[in-house]
């Protein structure tokens, strides 16, 4: 019965997590329209609220279209395996009743996020197009790079915590935030989240005519839309991590949404703002700018922690 209703409970998140994906969608049309001074969406619906559900009609209804050349199972389920990976993590967050209680939730999390590479990988290889794979190896690169800078931030705070379990974050932030201590890691953090999930200013993978369009450039139609339902997802969850980690808030709590709903916002307005970054400079960002800082504060905090065990004993 218990595992019934936790299979119930999780269920219900992804449909609630799918709502958001297309309701930020829609944010970020209305916000970019402003920044750049037009109206964003605003003929379907109401003020333009139904536009995301017009979108997914018009995606998924269209026609598909499959390369003659292509490897058939890859290529159709390497755009289902992303959308399964992104949303097959949010089972980590520490929910109090109703869900799985995670005592390793932070390896799960990394485990998974190890993961989307495949999908990439896979994406690129199996439409059997010298550009697409190009695209997807560039995109690999880059999540790669990217995701060792988000692994020693998390050894960082590990250390601090002393678990993996993310209910230990919401414990240790009750009187300050991690935020205000570990500043820089912070905002190395959401600049990896940004590459990780193929966002400006590091968006090579959705690159126009200059990088032929990245790993998906023979997928249209309903691959398309699970691409970027799978993005957009892996946004609001990144957005939801760097809430618990860095601003401490219970998942339970109406300003733990809020502050989630301040970081997606913020996503959105780098998007606005920022233009794409020069390829040259990517990996030199990654590993000569990201990985000694992230480095370095590894190495301070785990000197912090061997002080404190040494003054207990």
């Amino acid at each position: 019965m218990l595992s019934l209703l936790m299979i119930i409970n999780y269920l219900i998140l992804i449909i609630c997590v799918l709502i958001s994906v297309a309701f930020v969608t829609l944010l970020e049309r209305k916000i970019l329209g402003y920044i750049q001074i037009r109206k964003g969406p605003n003929k379907v619906g109401f003020m333009g609220l139904l536009q995301p559900f017009s979108d997914a009609v018009k995606l998924f209804t269209k026609e598909q279209t499959m390369p003659t050349l292509s490897n058939f199972f890859p290529y159709y389920l390497s755009p289902v395996f992303s959308l399964f990976v992104s949303l097959i993590v949010w089972s980590v967050l520490p929910y109090e009743t109703g869900l799985m209680n995670f005592n390793l939730g932070i390896l799960f999390f990394l485990c998974c996020l190890s993961l989307g590479v495949y999908s990439t990988m896979a994406a690129g290889w199996s439409s059997n197009c010298k550009y697409s794979l190009l695209g997807s190896l560039r995109a690999v690169a880059q999540t790669i790079s990217y995701e060792v800078s988000l692994a020693l931030i998390l050894l960082s705070i590990i250390f601090l915590i002393g678990g993996f379990n993310m209910d230990l974050f919401n414990n240790y932030q009750t009187f300050i935030w991690f935020l205000w201590f570990t500043l820089p890691l912070s905002l190395i953090w959401f600049a990896s989240c940004l590459a990780e999930t193929n966002r400006t200013p590091f968006d090579f993978a959705e690159g126009e005519s200059e990088l032929v369009s990245g790993f998906n450039t023979e997928y249209g139609a309903g691959g398309f839309a699970l691409i970027f339902m799978a993005e957009y997802a892996s946004i609001l969850f990144m957005s939801a991590l760097f809430v618990i980690v860095f601003l401490g808030a219970n998942p339970c709590s109406i300003l733990f949404y809020l502050k989630l709903s301040l970081i997606a916002f913020i996503f959105v307005w780098v998007r606005g703002t920022l233009p794409r970054l020069r390829y040259d400079k990517l990996m030199y960002l990654a590993w000569k700018g990201f990985l000694p800082v992230s480095l370095n504060y590894l190495f301070f905090f785990m000197g912090v922690k061997m002080m404190c065990f040494v003054c207990l004993i």
